[in-house]
């Protein structure tokens, strides 16, 4: 089961990038599940969990903006692969299962990826615009991430 959640939160990553660590980070700090006596500690940290806040925050705006990159170029990927490994390995060690739960982070992030800019471009396709689309998209990654945390 925590290889699932791990995937999961991978694929929360694939879709905004920040929202995944937030989500982690909070869940940690609150002591919805412990990572204290592994490598990552950190994420439970008094001011990790609000520092990804504030830059799930700034992703959640900026995604909406036409300047955005595109969420498949190298940089923008890579991003998302790098981090969900983070929130895959946090979940993972939850569990004592620190690298499988990298592994499976990465793989969830590479569906999310893949996954979320083909649903997203087909939602956007059907209301004729991006923004409901996007707008989707936040809710899903916001919620999923909230109940992925919930079941760590």
């Amino acid at each position: 089961m925590i290889l699932l959640l791990a995937c999961l939160i991978g694929i929360v990553a694939g879709l905004r990038t920040m929202t995944a660590p937030a989500a982690v980070a909070w869940a940690a700090h609150l002591g919805w599940f412990s990572v204290a006596d592994t490598p990552l500690a950190f994420m439970g940290y008094q001011w990790t969990p609000w520092i990804f806040s504030i830059l799930a925050a700034i992703e959640l705006v900026t995604d909406q903006l036409p300047s955005t990159p595109s969420r498949k170029v190298p940089v923008q990927f890579g991003g998302r692969i790098v981090v969900g490994a983070l929130v895959g390995a946090t979940v993972g060690a939850a569990g004592g299962m620190l690298f499988a739960g990298l592994i499976a982070g990465v793989v969830g992030a590479v569906i999310g990826t893949y996954g979320g800019a083909a649903a997203r471009a087909r939602l956007a396709s059907a209301f004729g615009r991006d923004l409901p689309a996007a707008l989707i998209e936040d809710a899903v990654a916001v919620i999923g991430a909230l109940l992925i945390v919930a079941a760590v």
